[in-house]
């Protein structure tokens, strides 16, 4: 109990730490287009959030965190828990245009699961994504490795057992990724006490822990 208050106070400082960007460094609200397949995707982000279909979603910052990690990465599959509507998804559709990757995105809610496969297909990025509908906790059993980069953001609670099943599956130096660390202590505590794992708290957006799994 103690350690996991300890976790849950460090990622509460870290929050509060984050100095405030001076206002002549403050990046674009939107990446900057080099072709015209990341215009058409970054077109397709901006009108998600205008239309306010972005239910539960990460902000901005974290999409634009998770297509850099993505990229840097060079990761060929990426695994998300939790598709909602399709934006995160983007921004690593985004990253995986370049690398030649592809995303396994499960969904539980089939209305939302609809929202981003329309999405996807007018972003032009549907040949990249596979949609799983259903309960990823049951449904993530079935995927095989390696996968380069995971990202859990779905029911709180299962954090941890979404951590267990997809670690086995994630290379040597791979990444998961987990967002609104917040409020997941046991997940806190869980990826800052392995000496297996290495990882850092991006505070900018929604909170984003950032795993290395060591090789």
């Amino acid at each position: 109990m103690v350690k996991t208050l300890v976790c849950v106070t460090l990622v509460a400082a870290l929050a509060q730490a984050q100095p405030s960007p001076r206002r002549d460094v403050v990046p674009a609200d939107q990446p900057l287009a080099k072709s015209v397949v990341e215009k058409k995707m970054l077109a397709v982000l901006d009108r998600i959030v205008k239309s306010h279909q972005t239910y539960l979603s990460v902000p901005i910052q974290d999409g634009r965190m998770l297509r850099l990690l993505t990229q840097a990465a060079d990761a060929k599959s990426v695994v998300e828990i939790g598709t909602s509507t399709g934006y995160s998804g983007l921004w690593f559709c985004l990253a995986l245009q370049a690398t030649g990757g592809h995303l396994t995105t499960f969904e539980l809610d089939h209305h939302r699961a609809a929202m981003a496969r329309g999405h996807f297909e007018e972003a032009g990025a549907g040949k990249m994504v596979t949609i799983v509908e259903g309960n990823a906790h049951e449904n993530v059993t079935k995927l095989k490795g390696p996968v380069d980069v995971a990202f859990i953001d779905a029911d709180k609670d299962g954090y941890l057992d979404y951590l267990h099943k997809l670690l086995p599956l994630v290379r040597a130096g791979g990444l998961i990724l987990a967002h609104n660390v917040e409020m997941v202590p046991d997940y806190v505590k869980a990826v800052t006490t392995s000496p297996e794992l290495e990882t850092v708290f991006y505070m900018e957006g929604g909170g984003l822990a950032v795993t290395l799994k060591k090789p």
